[in-house]
């Protein structure tokens, strides 16, 4: 078996899925809320690479490789928000912040906590070095599909 690298750390939870993006006339863009989000992951990733949590080796690695993301979301109510709502955001300010695609993730694992003293992002992420899609897949282009046999 490889021995897949990983890095485990704590993010602030995002904000709700219904106060991410607002309207400015016919056009839906990100809230203040949003950006101040994707701004505070920016500097606590730039103060992980500092501190040596996130080395150089591990990110080149994740965009050489594929990536595993697991996220342990802690609310402050087990029924106020959706589990899935918060994946996105965080999915894009991280890898946004690491200088990833977030084409490169292969695994997700969401989880629902509890702890409304301490509301929180736990991640986990793993370098993949290799990954197995379906033997069966065969790639069409768009021109495969239209042609006529």
């Amino acid at each position: 078996m490889t021995n897949i690298p990983r890095v485990r750390f704590a993010l602030p939870l995002p904000p709700s899925i219904n106060s991410q993006y607002t309207r400015v006339g016919n056009r839906r863009v990100l809230s203040k809320e949003h950006a101040a989000f994707k701004r505070n992951v920016r500097r606590l990733v730039h103060r992980m690479r500092v501190d040596e949590i996130l080395t150089d080796p591990f990110i080149e690695a994740l965009k050489e490789g594929w990536i595993g993301l697991f996220l342990d979301f802690y609310f402050e109510t087990p029924l106020r928000r959706d589990l899935d709502g918060g994946l996105k955001i965080t999915q894009d300010a991280l890898l946004d912040a690491l200088g990833i695609n977030d084409n490169r993730v292969v695994d997700i694992h969401l989880v629902k906590r509890i702890a409304p003293n301490n509301p929180r992002v736990e991640v986990e992420l793993e370098a993949i070095p290799e990954w197995q899609f379906d033997d069966e897949y065969v790639y069409l282009e768009e021109n495969d599909e239209n042609s006529e046999t």
